[in-house]
């Protein structure tokens, strides 16, 4: 087993979340996806900004980061995405083994 990562993606509406969740499920970069919404605020440009958005939870390895760095970027409508990574210190032995699962390169 390797070593887990939760990364928050703040994104602007639930299209958008689906769409960044899809693709990284799908390129086996993620194990899963999880959305909730949230009501932020946050200086932009020297504004105090409040928006409705969506925190998008991506359960995956440490390794996979880059990765899902880089297909949130490219996907993502933010001139400047907010992409966390938490590291996951503990969890149940089955669920670790399932990301680790659904993350593995398949060629």
């Amino acid at each position: 087993m390797g070593s887990y990562v939760e990364i928050q993606i703040t994104c602007a509406s639930s299209d958008e979340a689906d769409a960044i969740a899809t693709a990284l499920v799908e390129r086996r970069l993620a194990a899963c996806a999880q959305q909730l919404p949230i009501r932020s605020t946050y200086r932009w440009q020297g504004v105090v900004e409040r928006a409705d958005e969506v925190l998008l939870l991506v359960k995956t390895t440490r390794e996979r980061y880059a990765d899902v760095e880089s297909a949130v970027l490219a996907l993502h409508s933010y001139e400047v995405a907010a992409i966390t990574c938490i590291e996951i210190v503990a969890g149940s032995p089955a669920y670790l083994a399932w990301i680790d699962a659904e993350t593995a390169w398949h060629p």
